[in-house]
C-alpha cells in the first residue's frame, strides 16, 4: 500500500452558496462544479478545483489535475455535517481525501493494520467506492480512502 494523490479536503459548510462565493471573490476560484443532493449520505456537495501548478504532475497540460475543496452542506439535522456544524457553527475542514488504485485492497490493508473502518464501503460524490478511517486511527484526522477515478466517473 502506497500513498496515493490527495483527492480533496472536505470542507463542512452551513451554506455552500456562501462559500461559493468566498472562494471565488477572496480565493479567485475559477472552476466550481454545480452543487447536488447526495440523499443517501445526507449532504449536499459541491467540488471547487485548484489549479495543478507543476507541469510535471499535470498529465493532462490543462492544469486539471490539482486538488479539489468538496464543500459539504448538511440537507437535514439528520446529517453527519450537521453535528459537526453544531460544535463549528462556521464550517472548517472536515476530512482529507487520499487516492487508490483498488479500494479492496486498501481496505483490507487498514483493516489488517487495525484501523477502524467507519461503515461499509459505499460510492461518494465522485461516483467510485469510498471508505472512511477513525480519526483516533489516523493521527487525529478523519481519513477518506477512495479509488482513483477513472475517466467515465470525472475529474479526481
Amino acid at each position: 500500500m502506497k500513498l496515493g494523490r490527495l483527492n480533496h479536503i472536505g470542507v463542512a459548510t452551513p451554506s455552500i452558496a456562501d462559500s461559493v462565493a468566498y472562494y471565488r471573490e477572496v480565493m479567485g476560484a475559477v472552476e466550481v462544479s454545480e452543487p447536488f443532493d447526495m440523499p443517501e449520505q445526507g449532504v449536499k456537495v459541491c467540488f471547487v478545483d485548484t489549479p495543478c501548478v507543476s507541469t510535471a504532475l499535470d498529465t493532462n497540460g490543462d492544469g486539471s489535475n490539482g486538488t479539489q475543496i468538496e464543500l459539504i452542506e448538511p440537507l437535514s439535522e439528520a446529517s453527519p455535517i450537521h453535528g459537526f456544524l453544531e460544535k463549528n457553527p462556521l464550517g472548517g475542514q472536515h476530512h482529507v481525501c487520499f487516492e487508490v488504485p483498488d479500494i479492496a485492497a486498501a481496505r483490507a490493508w487498514f483493516e489488517g493494520l487495525g484501523k477502524r473502518v467507519l461503515g461499509p464501503t459505499r460510492i461518494g460524490a465522485h461516483g467510485t467506492p469510498i471508505f472512511f478511517l477513525h480519526p483516533k486511527d489516523m493521527m487525529g484526522v478523519l481519513t477518506e480512502i477512495m479509488e482513483t477515478p477513472g475517466p467515465s466517473t470525472g475529474s479526481g
